[in-house]
This record gives C-alpha cells, structure tokens and sequence, in this order.
C-alpha cells in the first residue's frame, strides 16, 4: 500500500484526503516512478473546483496533480529508454489516466519522462513541468528577440518568474509588475521591477524609456487592455488566463498546452543544470498537508512554486 491525494468530491479543499492506496502497476510503455517532488498549480485548485469538470469529467474519487520528478521503481513492457534507480522528471494527466502525481507511487507514460540531472534540486525538477511549459510557451508566443521590451504581469510567479528569466536570456529589455517584496530578487536576475497599482501604465512607460514591444500576463485582471494601452500590437501579448480578453481583444493565448513536451522539458531542465534558469521554491509541504500547501498557494503573491514533498 501507498499514500496519494484524492478528492471525492467537487468543491475545494474540504474534498481533499490522503488515503491508503494499492501500489500501481506500470503497463506497457509505462514507468512507476517513487516521487520526490510534485509542484502544485493553480489548474489544480481550479479542477478541485469542477471548473473544467464539463470539458474534462473525472471519475470520483480521482487523484490530482501533473508535475512530477522521482526515482525509477519498476518498468513496464516495452520500456527501454529508463531503468530501474534512475532519476526523472515528467508528468502525468490526472483525468486521461486516472491517476496524479501527488502521490507516493504514479505510474507515467514512458515517453513523458525525461532524466534528471544530478545538480537539479528535486524540488525544482518536481515544479518545472507546468509552469516551465507555460513561459516557454508564452515567450515564444510574443516573439521575443533580441533589443525587444517585454512586460511581464506576475513577474514573480510560478509562471512568470520563468517568463522573465526566458525573455532576459533571449536578449530582451525585461520589465517585471510584482509586489515590492520581489523586486529585489528581480534586480538580481537582471529584470527591471515594477510596482503593480494605480498609474502602472505610466510607471512602464517610465521605465521603458520608449515603446513596450511584447507583454506576457499571467495574471488577468485587465493587463490586456493595459498592453494594448501601452501601444503593444495584438499579436505581440499572450494571456495564459484571461480568456475572455483575448477574445475580445484576438491576442494570444498560448500556454502549457502549446509546449507539453517531453522534448520542450528536456530543454528547460537543461536550463536550469547550466545555471540559465532558476525554479524559485516558494515552500515545500509534506503529502499530508496538502491542504495547508493550496491555502499558501491561494493566499497568492507567492515567488515561484509550492511543492508537495512525499
């Protein structure tokens, strides 16, 4: 038997559990994997909700989580490329496979895995799927290049304190909106911090010191209009949230889904082993409080990721 996260039931926090599960069995392809780390998202705290349950139904009781990085337990058939004892970093889909990463044991698709190396922190490892694939994602979306300026809402957040760190590694002029507790850790990654509230749009323009070429926002809450405000072309702003803006507005919305590749994983893992990208670890919780892991995550203006730690 092993300890995973379910819910029972849609609603919040109240439907979580960490119960006593049967150990799972790799199938063909697959790999069981011992987990280490697992970071918590947003998308998880939505789904707990039933906000996606029209679009993606989930069998009651389920698990939850995609992020994942541990250690090689057992192989299934047809696996060649893993073997017993190593370490890896992957993700699992909770609703297409029944299963999630916050969990002792989970059971991944082989071809989602990829190895970890040696100086990556498993907590870094364990958090870089989803957002890591998201910034990825988003950066590439605005099209960012070398002399651009680049706005990015929620500088500091697991999403955007990775989106700024590509952009600024693309050669961009990066301007990060973050509460003041995070600017100096944005100084020190050579992004250019700025206060979020009333006369922001005057506030960037300042110091942008000229147009804004390109804006990320991570946030909602009107940093669309606030791009299009500030001169940004449609084209050049990507929302991961806010839908109904984009919609209105026909910018873009690319995000996790746009880059959920073992091979775009591989690239950012190799990132962060060369010191190119830093996966800041808000805090890590044990399975057990796994509550008190999504009330820190929804208390918000948190830097980078929460971890599960099983």
């Amino acid at each position: 038997m092993s300890k995973a996260v379910r819910f029972t039931e849609y609603g919040g926090l109240a439907a979580l559990r960490v119960e006593e599960v049967a150990r799972p069995v790799p199938g063909a392809g697959q790999v069981l994997v011992r987990v280490r780390a697992a970071g918590i998202n947003p998308v998880e705290a939505a789904i707990l909700t039933g906000f996606f349950a029209e679009h993606w139904p989930a069998t009651l009781p389920a698990g939850l989580g995609s992020d994942v990085a541990g250690v090689v337990e057992e192989v299934g058939a047809d696996v060649a490329g893993f073997g017993v004892g190593e370490e890896v970093l992957g993700f699992t889909h909770t609703f297409e496979l029944g299963r999630g990463s916050f969990a002792e044991f989970v059971v991944v698709e082989a071809a989602e895995l990829v190895r970890k190396p040696a100086g990556v922190p498993w907590e870094a490892a364990g958090a870089l799927f989803v957002a890591g694939t998201a910034a990825y994602a988003a950066v590439r979306a605005v099209g960012v290049a070398e002399g651009d300026t680049v706005v990015v809402a929620g500088a500091a957040g697991g999403v955007g304190s990775l989106a700024v760190q590509l952009a600024r590694e693309a050669g961009a002029t990066v301007l990060g909106l973050a509460s003041e507790r995070h600017h100096a850790w944005l100084t020190d990654h050579g992004i250019v911090p700025v206060p979020y509230g009333p006369g922001v749009a005057d506030r960037i323009r300042a110091a942008a010191g000229g147009k804004v070429d390109a804006f990320v926002d991570t946030v909602g809450e009107g940093y669309v209009e606030l791009a299009l405000e500030l001169g940004v072309v449609p084209d050049r702003i990507d929302t991961i949230i806010d839908f109904a803006a984009a919609a209105r507005h026909g910018v873009r919305t690319e995000g996790n889904l746009q880059a959920a590749t073992a091979d775009v994983l591989a690239e950012l893992v190799g990132r962060v082993d060369k010191g190119l990208l830093e996966v800041p670890i808000e805090a890590s919780y044990p399975l057990d409080r796994v509550r008190d892991a999504f009330e820190h995550l929804a208390r918000g203006h948190n830097r980078g990721k929460i971890v599960l730690v099983p």
